[in-house]
């Protein structure tokens, strides 16, 4: 992994100020000679800068997310723990900020984007693409820098985060909250908290049919030790082991905070400030963030199309279909997707079967 360190302060939205705060990336592949091929990663609410683990199925040879041709930067996230500054680091005191960590919102984190990709010497992305949280960076950083970007792919996010959304992250913090040792101040403060939440995220994130699919029982005699249940516990002790409380709360508020017409005009008009040739893809049985949000962006949005991921896995349709996401995205960047506006299933199935 790579590391970067503003030198000086970073100014956020809150008016709050970060002394020197670090940037955790890695780059995949080389600049071409004329810089042209570059491909910018933004991840989601626990992922990472190595887009190559989390996101396999999009990522290599022949895929979208190709390092033998692209150039590609995935940076992790201010406010999370993969090589950022988050709640873990001290403040100038030499103490953690633990639950006393500013809020980062995701305009911020387009920002700390925008000052890394200066340091890297990159004048103009070919691809922009994110998924869920890593969708609200690239929105608000496109609308930014919209003269930066030739293509942006915003998958199963949304303009404004949702009453729904914040409720879900409200009632996972409540969660964390509970859990005592989650203001003791120490590194692994929250933990049973941060299993829980992760359990109760799970229910977002998949569907009910998701879950009929994976978790059903063979024995109709069974009165305890379900599959199901097990699969809760087994998702908040995977997280629990290589994430963390403090940071969980954080970047859940980031999202909540996310909304891209503030001290904007309005939403539209953000929206219209994108210049990128844009593709918008919703996941059918999306709870968290529904097809209507990504329909929204794309009706919104210049030069966008939009597409869908026919799933029974809910939001985390964008991490496992993505035999469907290689071909939409590879059909938009040859410009096989001609229509501003895809909404149809039979229009879709078309254009990945062709």
């Amino acid at each position: 992994m790579n590391s970067f360190t503003f030198n000086g302060d970073f100014l956020l939205e809150s008016g709050n100020i970060l002394k020197n705060p670090t940037i955790g990336y890695i780059t995949y592949g080389e600049l071409n000679s004329d810089k042209s091929n570059v491909v910018w990663v933004c991840h989601a609410l626990t992922g990472n800068s190595e887009v190559h683990d989390w996101w396999n199925g999009v990522f290599g040879e022949g895929r979208p997310l190709d390092p033998s041709k692209s150039f590609i930067v995935c940076a992790n996230v201010l406010g999370s723990c993969y090589g950022s500054t988050g709640p873990l680091c001290f403040n100038e005191q030499g103490e953690r900020l633990f639950e006393h960590f500013p809020l980062i919102t995701t305009r911020d984190m387009a920002n700390a984007h925008e000052v890394l990709r200066k340091s890297l010497g990159i004048e103009k992305i070919q691809l922009l693409i994110g998924a869920s949280l890593g969708g609200q960076q690239a929105l608000e950083w496109s609308i930014a820098q919209p003269e930066l970007f030739e293509h942006c792919v915003f998958i199963a996010t949304n303009a404004k985060h949702s009453p729904y959304g914040i409720a879900f992250n409200e009632t996972q913090r409540l969660a964390i909250y509970a859990d005592p040792t989650y203001f003791e101040r120490k590194l692994n403060g929250g933990r049973k908290g941060l299993i829980a939440a992760r359990a109760i995220a799970m229910l977002s994130y998949r569907s009910y049919e998701g879950y009929k699919l994976t978790q059903s029982e063979d024995n109709e005699q069974l009165t305890d030790d379900f599959k199901a249940a097990s699969y809760q516990n087994y998702q908040g002790e995977k997280l629990a082991k290589r994430f963390n409380a403090y940071s969980y709360v954080a970047l859940s508020k980031s999202m909540d905070a996310h909304n891209v017409g503030r001290n904007r005009k309005s939403i539209p008009a953000a929206l219209r400030e994108i210049k990128a040739k844009s593709l918008v893809i919703g996941v059918t049985s999306d709870l968290l963030f529904p097809i209507s949000e990504q329909k929204f962006l794309a009706n919104n949005i210049k030069n966008a199309c939009y597409a869908e991921i026919d799933s029974n896995f809910g939001h985390d349709g964008f991490l496992v279909e993505f035999e469907q996401i290689n071909a939409i995205i590879n059909n938009f960047l040859s410009n096989q997707l001609k229509s501003p506006l895809q909404t149809s299933l039979k229009a879709i199935n078309t254009i990945i079967n062709n």
